[in-house]
């Protein structure tokens, strides 16, 4: 895992310009805290900062191999799990190697099959290849979106990044937010390509960019697509099961300490079971978060039954786990330092709260003692996990099912936002603009009735949106503190398999998540395995948002502050003011949001170009 950037010019000498590529590569220094390389070229000039996971000491990028037509060079973020079998095809067509990491089965591959490559490639990654021969980059994604790259386009060429944060280090990427980038912010609408910086763009998942001096061109290798399923509930239960185990055996590949991140939950259960089994007599490391008091205090909530901890305990028996629980204080989730640490690392102001700070604690925590984790993320996007899925109200609405259901981190009023700017931004039709061009993109099989197309879109839009956005916070808080979180449940194979089944088989036991479940049952304790879904925890002590306030009457104290242009003054003096322990979701939301607004102002002054 790594951070990637560069620059491509074709109307100026870039060989003068390593002190800008300097500044590039060294925003991503959290990414890559083993080593970081440059390379440039007359007009190409690339940048990479590296964790070093598999072949510590070969795997040194940029890499570059010299052919007599050109230099082609890599610069590469991510793994690739079939890196061995790659080898091994290209080892027969005669190319040689000089490392053992899975980069030069990237560079290599591409040097054999060009940007075809990408079809062949089983993993989560983000590279980009200088192809000196024909004086053109690549910029390749992996196809469910897990690490992120961005680019902006100039007069003569592009910018890129695995950050954003990477190409506004350019003098040339102007810190522009327009309307519809406020929109994104604000809207949770989470529009593939979409950046929030004006001019500049995602690569999507799954799509090739070739850039040369014609200009910038994509192709879509991959896309989530309608396929009949035609087996029962007993082989498609099997077929999960050994997807699953392929899958946790080659996402265990590393010269690094490994650990499984545990929630008590069925899905990194799962992934902690698995992950027991292959390891074999090496026992498996396993890493929680609590809050403090909160096992003892536990209140239920509208997503939330039970507390994570007897659930924990019951799969640490099970499995006989090397367990360790962070535990995280409310002063500390609350510290304005820790708040600034997540909002750089995601670099626009769209957080969920604690649930970020804690899961930044977490992941600095455990990178003290593994360096790459298996994270049970996805499950619920890929099996129809979520509760409001099975809501017959949210299944009928014309929204984006996150926010029709308006629990949890999402607020749909946008509370305490400015009036005047919520009319200029028409939250609401823009949502329902974006909903309407995803559901546009679902194909239907002739054999599928209302419900079932109605279900097919339920889990498109999960997967391509709302996944998106959860892979990205994972990637974000993990790669600021130097930890490689692997995720099993994107492999794309698993993804297109279950995604095809129709939603009598992903509910074939009367419960949500019914293959996974009867694919990982026996492996399990039975508490465990029937467990409700219960998403990440969030803190319920009343200290958290009394400090959220407190931090809300000292930006009051900052009169001429930007924020008030968005923020409504009056709203945010009045929730200052309320006792601690009577701060609603929704104030707290409000509060949340005012704090990263203000702060994102602060450290990245983005220039603010509204209608």
């Amino acid at each position: 895992m790594c951070g990637i950037t560069g620059w491509v010019s074709f109307d100026r000498d870039l060989t003068h310009e390593r002190r800008v590529l300097e500044a590039m590569t060294e925003t991503m220094a959290c990414r890559g805290p083993d080593d970081h390389g440059t390379w440039i070229d007359r007009h190409a000039a690339l940048g990479h900062r590296r964790l070093a996971v598999i072949d510590l000491v070969g795997g040194v990028q940029p890499m570059t191999v010299r052919t007599e037509q050109g230099d082609v060079t890599l610069v590469y973020s991510g793994e690739v799990y079939d890196f061995a079998e790659l080898r091994d095809e290209l080892t027969r067509h005669g190319e040689r190697f000089a490392t053992s990491s899975d980069t030069e089965v990237v560079l290599r591959g591409y040097l054999r099959w060009g940007a075809s490559l990408a079809e062949r490639l089983n993993g989560m990654y983000a590279f980009a290849i200088w192809d000196g021969r024909d004086q053109k980059l690549v910029m390749i994604r992996d196809r469910l979106g897990i690490k992120p790259l961005y680019y902006y386009r100039t007069p003569d060429g592009v910018i890129f990044g695995s950050e954003q944060k990477a190409v506004l280090a350019h003098p040339l990427a102007r810190r522009t937010v327009d309307a519809d980038g406020l929109r994104e912010v604000l809207s949770y609408a989470f529009t593939p390509r979409h950046a929030i910086w004006a001019d500049m763009r995602q690569v999507e998942p799954g799509t090739v960019v070739t850039v040369d001096a014609a200009g910038v061109r994509e192709r879509t290798y991959w896309r989530l697509e309608t396929r009949p399923h035609t087996d029962d509930a007993d082989t498609s239960v099997g077929r999960v099961r050994e997807l699953l185990d392929d899958i946790v055996r080659r996402q265990l590949v590393a010269d690094v300490p490994r650990c499984v991140l545990l929630s008590g939950g069925l899905d990194s259960g799962t992934l902690t079971a698995l992950a027991a089994a292959h390891l074999g007599d090496e026992r498996v490391r396993t890493f929680a978060v609590d809050f403090m008091g909160q096992a003892e205090n536990f209140r239920p909530d509208d997503l939330r039954d039970t507390a994570d901890t007897p659930f924990i305990r019951d799969v640490v028996e099970h499995v006989g786990s090397e367990h360790n629980d962070i535990v995280l204080d409310p002063k500390t989730l609350a510290d304005p330092d820790v708040r600034r640490a997540t909002l750089i690392a995601r670099d626009v102001p769209v957080g969920a709260g604690d649930m970020d700070f804690s899961l930044y604690l977490l992941f600095k925590a455990i990178r003290g003692r593994s360096t790459v984790a298996l994270s049970g993320e996805a499950a619920d996007e890929v099996f129809g996990g979520y509760r409001h899925m099975h809501v017959p109200a949210i299944q009928a609405a014309r929204a984006f099912p996150w926010i029709a259901v308006n629990v949890g981190p999402f607020d749909k009023d946008a509370t305490g936002l400015h009036p005047r700017l919520l009319a200029q931004l028409n939250l609401e039709q823009y949502r329902l603009d974006r909903y309407d061009s995803a559901v546009g993109e679902v194909e239907r099989l002739d054999t599928d009735d209302d419900f079932e197309h109605r279900m097919r879109i339920m889990i498109y839009l999960h997967v391509t949106r709302f996944m998106r956005y959860l892979l990205d916070r994972k990637d974000r808080m993990s790669m600021a503190v130097g930890l490689e979180v692997r995720v099993p449940f994107c492999d794309h194979r698993l993804v297109e398999y279950v995604y095809n089944a129709p939603w009598s088989l992903k509910t074939y036991d009367g419960r949500e998540k019914s293959l996974l479940r009867g694919a990982a049952k026996e492996m399990l304790p039975e508490s465990v395995a029937w467990r409700p879904k219960s998403p990440y925890p969030s803190t319920q002590d009343p200290y958290y948002s009394q400090e959220l306030q407190h931090q809300g009457k000292e930006l009051l104290t900052r009169r001429s502050h930007e924020v008030f242009d968005l923020v409504d003054r009056g709203w945010l003096e009045d929730a200052t003011r309320r006792d601690p322990s009577a701060v609603d979701r929704l104030t707290r939301l409000g509060l949340e949001r005012t704090l990263d607004l203000a702060m994102w102002l602060d450290v990245y002054h983005p220039e603010i170009k509204l209608p």
